[in-house]
Formats: C-alpha cells, structure tokens, sequence
C-alpha cells in the first residue's frame, strides 16, 4: 500500500473509531484492528491507539457542550479516579511481555461486545434523589477498575464507564455518555504521556488516526439523538464476538 492510500486508510479508520466511541464506547474495536492491519505488533498497537483516541476525547466535547453544561465539576471528581486507574493499567501492560498481551486480548474484546449488549439496562442507583453511600463507594471503586481496563487495553473500558456512572448519576443518557467520553479521553492522556517515555508509539500511523478520530468523535454525539442506540449495540456486539473469534484463532493456534 501506497503512502497515501496507507494515510487515508488511517483516517478511516479513526472516523470510525470516533464514531464508535461518542456512540457505542467501542473505538478501540475498529482503530486496534487497523493498526494491526498494517503490520504493527500487539502491543505497540495498544500504545499507538492511546495516542489516537485521546482526540475523541476534543470532538466530542466540542460537539457536547450543551448536555456538559453544569457537569464540569461532577467530570473533574470522576476523572481522578479513573487518571489513577489508567496510570495502574499502564504499569501493567509495561510488566507482561506483548506475548501474554497477545492472548488476553480475544478475551477483552469478547468481553466488550458482552458489556455493549448490557451497557444501556444496567442501574446500581435506587429510586430515591441520590444512590445511597455503599453504592457511591463501590461505583468509584469501579471507575478506578476501569480507568486500569482502559490503560491496560481500552476495548469497553469506555461502555464500564458509562454502566458505573449512570449508576451514581440522574442525568439522561446523553448526558452521562459527553461525561464518558471526556473521562476516557484524560484516561487516554495518561496512558499515552506515559507510554511516550516507556513503549514505542508509531507516530506515523497514530497521526492519521488521531485526525479521523477527531472528525469521527466530533459527528458521533450529533448522530446518537438520530439514530436508535439498541441497534447500533446490537452491530457492534456481533462484530466484537467476531473479532475476538479471529484474535483467538491466531493467538492460540
């Protein structure tokens, strides 16, 4: 593949990524994917997505601002938690050598089209003004977990994410997803300043990326108030499923 042709491939496949992740929370199902494709090894893969996604983070923000409104302190709080979670989640993937990465991941990517499935009926809150302290407790000790999901691979951490905060908060499904989307993109941010000085980034694959990514996340939050969401879970569960299938097959054959 040409230069070229292999830049605007990138670029597809972060609008994509984008995409899936302000709507589904998948984007490492379509931009991990493609990193491999092009001949970059499992691991450097995970660090160069890092790299990209943290742009998904921009888009969507920008085009959320009015379901962010009054919420910026509510992200601030979360946000710590899962900045710890991801920094644990990177020393991690540091420790193991990229042939254990290698074998997980089929396990991570099934487990991610499960959660998709279930990401939009699930609720630990009660039906009282505020979930009670027990349930508030465990829900930032799960937002700690999935900030190390999400440092150490990133596949559903952003679909635990969005379960563990409609569990401690009211607001409506828009809402909480433009919250998800820029607590994964700090998550992201941590993962890829540290990886910077510790694991190779392919920088000139994590460009590309990064801009589609960009333009994909920005149109995401615009396509969700148009598109039913059962549906798009629904798609993106059975391409997981076959992923992890593929990934599964050629790690353990």
């Amino acid at each position: 593949m040409s230069p070229f042709f292999l830049f605007i491939y990138l670029i597809f496949g972060g609008i994509l990524g984008g995409l899936l992740s302000t709507i589904a929370s998948m984007a490492s199902l379509a931009t991990y994917p493609v990193l491999l494709s092009v001949g970059i090894p499992p691991v450097y893969a995970n660090t160069t997505n890092d790299a990209a996604l943290i742009w998904t983070g921009v888009g969507s923000t920008a085009s959320s601002l009015k379901e962010l409104k009054g919420h910026w302190k509510q992200v601030s709080f979360y946000s710590i938690f899962t900045i710890i979670g991801s920094a644990l989640g990177c020393m991690l993937l540091i420790q193991f050598p990229g042939k254990i990465f290698e074998k997980i991941v089929p396990f991570c990517i099934a487990f991610s089209g499960l959660m998709i499935l279930f990401s939009g009926e699930i609720h630990l809150g009660n039906e009282s003004d505020h979930p009670n302290r027990l349930v508030q407790a465990l829900s930032l000790l799960c937002l700690l977990i999935a900030g190390a999901y999400a440092g150490y691979f990133g596949a559903a951490s952003g679909v635990l994410m969005l379960v563990i905060l409609n569990a401690i908060s009211d607001d409506d499904f828009l809402t909480v997803n433009a919250m998800k989307n820029i607590i994964g993109a700090l998550s992201n941010l941590v993962a890829l300043i540290i990886y910077m000085f510790t694991e190779k980034i392919y920088w000139n694959a994590a460009i590309p990326l990064a801009i589609g990514a960009l333009i994909g996340s920005y149109f995401g939050p615009r396509i969700m108030r148009h598109i039913p969401v059962k549906i798009i879970r629904l798609v993106i569960a059975v391409l997981a499923l076959i992923q992890a299938a593929y990934f599964a097959y050629t790690a353990y054959k």
